[in-house]
């Protein structure tokens, strides 16, 4: 159980590291000069859904997957909800197209490097824990 929880706060502390990113990227205007519609926001009613779902995506550190450094571990459990996202939810549930890409062409790589901020700070709190 100590497992179960640790995994989910780290992915929550993850979560909320990935949406201030986005939105980062969203008031700098990065998204947009890469032609990219995917916008951050600090409101609650955006935020938290996104740091539930990355909670429950933490549980991907309870499976044994060894590499050779937290960020080549932090890069292939990020592949698992990034590839989840562009081709289950973007097409099937939000009507964006396969991979997003109605969103924009560069959509699948920011997408990756999203969630990777998420597994990368997820990973850094498990191994100081």
């Amino acid at each position: 159980m100590r497992n179960a929880l640790t995994v989910f706060g780290a992915g929550c502390l993850g979560g909320l590291v990935m949406c201030v990113v986005m939105w980062l990227f969203s008031y700098y205007g990065i998204t947009q000069s890469l032609n990219v519609r995917l916008a951050g926001s600090l409101s609650p009613h955006w935020m938290y859904p996104r740091i539930v779902w990355c909670g429950l995506w933490g549980f991907l550190f309870l499976l044994p997957i060894y590499a050779s450094s937290i960020f080549a571990r932090s890069f292939v459990i990020a592949l698992i909800p990034t590839l989840i996202q562009l081709f289950v939810f973007y097409p099937f549930y939000e009507g964006k197209g396969v991979a997003g890409l109605s969103l924009g062409l560069l959509t699948p790589f920011l997408v990756f490097f999203f969630f990777w901020v998420w597994s990368l700070t997820a990973a850094i709190s498990l191994r100081v824990s």
